[in-house]
């Protein structure tokens, strides 16, 4: 395996662990809470990795139409899509959220039809179709996955989450170009973090926060995946898609729903035959999506 396979590997582990940190958080403190604090220890991350590989702790090199765009970028993907994504966590479990993640693909190529007159091939369509059934059959499972509240609410957020992430990617391609990643991302934290706010405010949630603040385990949860999701794993991302093929590397990164089966297994948690056959079907779709 090439170093940039091995780091479209360490990808896919950093986000399984991440998701599972947060998930492990959000039971505690709420998805409210975690959000914010999350996007602060992120910013966090963020600023240090900035200081050491840039000079720069914040990002004030961007023009003001890279600020536009990011900063709209990370409202509908960090906000609106990761306020959907941890929800759903809480709803149906990490599992399954990953699971139905798959379909971002989907919403990608719809929002870039759209927004951008781009044209979904035959292989491209035939990918999409395999996620979807993949997607069908993991969420028919009874098994259990962890989830607490309702399967179909449930779904809902986690698609609500894929359709944020894929329209937060597509605006900020615009944001990215000629600019580097990582003060790129602090952007896009920043919105998250005014987001969050005004959803905490809003819901009147700051006196819950208050106490989410008390709580160490979930502080150290959601510390330890704010470092490994959107720091180390974007990284490594970034490594892999220069160091390998894109098709491997995105194939490869798209196997974090393989990977969090074992550990929800470990942990005592029934996991069905759909569940299993399910991932494996959305993971070959998303493939089939990056050899396109």
């Amino acid at each position: 395996m090439s170093p940039g396979e091995l780091a479209a590997l360490g990808t896919a582990t950093c986000w399984t662990a991440s998701s599972l940190t947060f998930e492990a958080a959000a039971r505690r403190i709420g998805s409210l809470s975690l959000n914010l604090i999350r996007v602060v220890a992120a910013f966090g991350w963020l600023a240090i990795a900035g200081w050491l590989l840039r000079g720069r702790a914040l990002p004030t090199d961007a023009t003001a139409a890279q600020w536009g765009w990011l900063t709209l970028s990370g409202l509908v993907g960090m906000t609106l899509g990761d306020l959907c994504t941890f929800r759903a966590y809480v709803e149906i479990g990490a599992r399954r959220t990953a699971v139905i993640s798959t379909s971002t693909p989907i919403f990608a190529a719809a929002l870039g039809w759209i927004g951008l007159g781009e044209r979904v091939t035959a292989v491209e369509a035939l990918g999409m179709v395999v996620i979807v059934l993949g997607v069908a059959l993991a969420v028919s499972g009874r098994a259990g996955d962890g989830g607490h509240g309702r399967t179909g609410r449930g779904v809902l957020l986690a698609l609500g989450g894929s359709l944020g992430q894929a329209g937060g990617l597509l605006l900020s391609k615009h944001g990215l170009a000629g600019y580097p990643v990582v003060p790129a991302t602090q952007i896009r934290v920043l919105a998250g973090i005014a987001g969050f706010a005004v959803v905490l405010t809003v819901a009147r949630w700051w006196r819950n926060l208050a106490g989410a603040l008390h709580d160490r385990l979930a502080l150290g949860y959601t510390t330890a995946g704010a470092l490994l999701g959107p720091c180390i794993g974007v990284a490594l991302s970034l490594y892999a898609v220069t160091h390998a093929h894109a098709g491997v590397a995105a194939s490869i990164m798209s196997t974090t729903p393989i990977l969090i089966i074992p550990i929800v297994i470990a942990r005592g948690e029934r996991v069905g035959l759909e569940g299993v056959i399910g991932a494996a079907c959305a993971v070959a779709g998303v493939a089939l999506l990056a050899a396109a």
